[in-house]
């Protein structure tokens, strides 16, 4: 499993698609997955920036995860966004249900990703939202970095301001190397 870890606007969905097409890897985005699967009021509140409680996404996730083959590399995009997230999935990874073999921590000013969410014109990316997903990245993802280091893992920081296809080789390398 490659995590694709950043705010929203970084490049997760371009580059784990780009990698899913030039290497056969499954690709999981978890926002993908919640704007199809979310309906009603949590939809209304999903699209307004919330996060949903851990317990909806690992239940959603779960379920995804046991729809492909964890014995085959696949892309995490978007997951985990919380610590406790990231520590059921350390769980999972240790109970071989399948393996990690990278972090990805896409990093990107601000002033990049909000015109990157202004110009793909998704309902969910007004100017209220990009700044609570910005706030929530900082006080509630960036942790996360902290966490798997101190738990050991690796986490390769790219530049993903940088062209798309300098981002995606940057992470090529790093899985190719061997340094995941």
């Amino acid at each position: 499993m490659i995590i694709l870890m950043g705010v929203a606007g970084a490049g997760k969905s371009m580059q784990g698609k780009l990698l899913a097409d030039e290497h056969g890897y499954a690709w999981i985005s978890t926002g993908e997955i919640l704007r199809v699967l979310v309906t009603g009021k949590r939809r209304q509140e999903m699209l307004q920036g919330k996060l949903l409680s851990d317990e909806e996404v690992i239940k959603l996730l779960d379920k995804v995860l046991d729809m492909i083959d964890p014995s085959q590399e696949f892309i995490l995009d978007g997951f985990p966004r919380t610590v406790t997230q990231a520590d059921w999935l350390l769980k999972q990874a240790s109970e071989e249900r399948f393996r990690l073999t990278a972090v990805v921590h896409l990093q990107a000013s601000e002033s990049v990703v909000r015109q990157r969410l202004v110009e793909r014109g998704r309902i969910d990316d007004t100017d209220e939202a990009i700044a609570k997903r910005f706030e929530e990245y900082h006080n509630v993802t960036l942790p996360i970095i902290d966490h798997f280091r101190k738990e050991g893992i690796e986490v390769d920081d790219v530049d993903a301001g940088q062209t798309p296809r300098a981002v995606h080789d940057q992470i090529v390398r790093y899985i190719d190397d061997g340094n995941a």
